[in-house]
């Protein structure tokens, strides 16, 4: 249902902290005319965690209706309270997301049996959700038995992996039938290899014609093809995460000319340092001259 490449679509705000609605249209051009096939607003590199609810779902909103069935849009409606989530998840497919990221509860910790009955209410909604594995920010893993026993459900479609492990892929395939999205811009080629298929892409947001190449590439096979993309890429896939996501992205998009690199507290702006090396990244793979 959702293989491919999808980019989680930064929030552009303005210099005073709003959201800059005009900008998050013209990202969502530029990520369709890159060949990207899907976006996923509000997620991790969306900033949800600053967003208020009513910001959030406008988020969504725009973005579909600038996608206008282009591509397709996966929202982020995850939470730490499952009522939350619901609700968030609800009112995403009132404004027409084809899908939902759910990201495991990074805080209150649950244990698997009240991750399968949190994940459970939301795919009860009747929107296609795509669970979010990522322990570096929630502290908590998806076990494997964990996201088997959920692939049953009719509505739990797919599975995010951004724990960094190749072997999770080899090891969900082998236990169930779910499809596996990359969370990790240098992995994406290797999980694809056993199994994945597709991508989503933190470092599309400057480069969705690579990154959709890439993955198209080792779907259809074209692994000599996909591997010199890969190589192509691979510094700019790592540092994408020289710092905290989504602070080294948007410093990104600020250089290629896209959105000014604004941050809602805590996230602030990249040490100058970090900063230098990044464009020099950006400048090797070709990303700005």
């Amino acid at each position: 249902m959702f293989e491919g490449a999808y980019t989680a679509l930064i929030t552009p705000f303005r210099r005073d902290g709003s959201l800059d609605y005009g900008k998050l249209r013209e990202l969502v051009e530029f990520q369709v005319a890159g060949g990207i096939d899907g976006l996923v607003p509000v997620g991790t590199t969306g900033e949800s965690p600053t967003l208020d609810v009513e910001e959030h779902i406008e988020v969504i909103r725009v973005v579909v209706e600038a996608a206008a069935r282009r591509v397709k849009v996966i929202a982020g409606s995850g939470a730490n309270s499952t009522a939350e989530a619901v609700e968030l998840t609800r009112r995403a497919r009132e404004v027409g997301a084809d899908g939902t990221l759910q990201v495991t509860p990074y805080y209150n910790k649950p244990t698997q049996a009240g991750l399968i009955r949190h994940f459970t209410a939301v795919a009860e909604i009747g929107l296609p959700v795509v669970l979010y594995n990522v322990p570096g920010r929630s502290s908590c893993e998806i076990a494997i038995p964990t996201v088997a026993e959920l692939a049953r459900h009719p509505n739990i479609v797919s599975v995010k992996e951004a724990a960094g492990s190749v072997d999770r892929v080899s090891r969900i395939k082998a236990a169930c039938d779910i499809e596996v999205l990359s969370g990790d811009d240098g992995l994406t080629l290797p999980m694809m290899s056993v199994g994945a298929c597709g991508v989503i892409s933190v470092a599309s947001n400057v480069a969705p014609k690579a990154v959709a190449d890439l993955v198209h590439a080792a779907a259809a096979g074209r692994w000599d093809e996909a591997r010199k993309l890969h190589y192509r890429y691979y510094g700019l896939f790592n540092d994408m995460f020289i710092e905290t996501n989504p602070i080294p992205v948007k410093a990104a998009v600020e250089m290629i000319g896209l959105a000014p690199a604004v941050y809602r507290l805590p996230l602030c702006e990249m040490a100058a340092a970090n900063r230098e090396k990044l464009l020099a990244t950006l400048r090797k793979a070709g990303v700005v001259s």
